[in-house]
């Protein structure tokens, strides 16, 4: 018998052939598409941890050195002013002093911290007592770490780090992306005080409850200093911060929770309508930031240093 020999191959072949070789090109392509969305995804959110990292360990190290006072220094200030104050639901102006000219157009209703402290060193100080920008405070000093959200140069928030350098006040970014930045003050209420927080409250009502004191006094002047003395501010003893931050691009985070909480869902429910911006809706947002990444973080600080 002769052998027939097969030369090429038959059209239905030829388009199994196509069809199973697309079949894996396309399921190829998606796997790697999938990959290079997961790898994009957590890019950002380790983007995201790294700099809620970084702000938070500077909002710690500004915030344990409040209420620091050289006593051993012949030229130790009086502290009569609360070394921590707070706005709620403000911003700032730059080049104003501390925290006067405050602003209502606040980023989803963030806060404002204020921390105040006493320098070291002679001259320009020692390096010790530094600022939330990394700049030295002498003795005889009062030095300022004051925190706030406010606007880039293109639009973009950003928590902010205000100071008095040598010759005027200036802000500094500290991250971008942030959505909300809230802030709690734990408070001693006990008639004698212990130093351990009864009762974390906004900057709101520690303003309401400093209203309803009732200084004694001679004078006017006198009532002030007496009102000033019984301060609830000098009544902090930690200090609870919360932000809230979406990553840099979309595409990652529609799957997160539709509510974020800046103290938890209890907080929200208790207190968020006269607390704003502790809970944010993400359907609420502009288009371009609801698919993004959001995260929150939170912090409590024992404050260090007894408020007197």
């Amino acid at each position: 018998m002769n052998r027939v020999r097969q030369r090429g191959v038959t059209l239905a072949e030829l388009m199994i052939a196509l069809a199973l070789g697309l079949l894996v090109v396309l399921t190829a392509t998606a796997l790697l598409m999938t990959a290079q969305r997961t790898w994009v995804a957590q890019e950002r959110a380790a983007a995201v941890d790294d700099a809620a990292r970084f702000a938070l360990a500077a909002i710690e190290r500004a915030a344990r050195q409040s209420a620091w006072v050289d006593w051993d220094s012949t030229d130790a200030p009086a502290d009569a002013e609360p070394a921590v104050r707070g706005l709620d639901a403000a911003t700032l102006s730059p080049g104003a002093h501390a925290l006067n000219d405050p602003r209502p157009a606040a980023i989803n209703g963030s806060d404002v911290l204020a921390l105040r402290f006493s320098g070291a060193g002679e001259g320009e100080g020692d390096g010790s007592v530094t600022t939330c920008a990394g700049y030295a405070v002498g003795a005889g000093q009062q030095g300022w770490s004051i925190f706030y959200v406010g606007l880039s140069g293109d639009g973009r928030p950003e928590l902010r780090c205000k100071y008095r350098g040598a010759n005027n006040w200036s802000a500094d970014a500290v991250i971008s992306g942030v959505d909300s930045f809230q802030v709690l003050y734990g408070v001693d209420t006990d008639a004698v005080a212990d130093g351990v927080p009864n009762s974390y409250l906004s900057a709101s009502a520690m303003n309401e409850m400093d209203a309803a004191l009732v200084g004694r006094g001679a004078s006017d002047e006198a009532r002030d200093r007496d009102r000033l003395r019984k301060s609830w501010w000098k009544r902090v003893a930690s200090i609870k911060v919360a932000l809230i931050l979406h990553a840099d691009g979309g595409d990652g985070g529609a799957d997160g929770p539709p509510v974020l909480h800046a103290f938890g869902a209890a907080y929200s429910q208790a207190r968020g309508d006269a607390d704003v911006g502790t809970r944010l809706d993400r359907n609420a947002m502009d288009l371009g930031l609801r698919d993004r990444v959001h995260r929150v973080f939170s912090s409590t600080i024992v404050l260090r240093n007894r408020i007197r």
